[in-house]
């Protein structure tokens, strides 16, 4: 029973997660107060290289969410810059 227990934490978790990541697809960004926030943006079409064969392959445009580390939060971590 006590495994069960310890598998259902990290569950829920990455649930929250998921629920955040649909948020910031639907609504443009996410915020997670005090740490940084989840924002979506969209890639150009580029010309990538396959490394098996070298020839040359097109990359569609697509959306993605990246996550921007809140200065304070950046701070805390690393240290303030002087």
């Amino acid at each position: 029973m006590a495994a069960q227990n310890t598998l259902r934490k990290p569950i829920q978790g990455t649930s929250v997660i998921w629920h955040a990541i649909i948020a910031a697809k639907k609504n443009g960004e996410f915020v997670v107060p005090g740490f940084g926030k989840l924002v979506k943006q969209k890639r150009k079409a580029r010309t990538g290289i396959n490394p098996k064969t070298q020839q040359k392959i097109k990359i569609p445009a697509k959306t993605v969410i990246k996550f921007r580390v809140f200065k304070v939060a950046k701070d805390a971590i690393l240290g303030a810059k002087k």
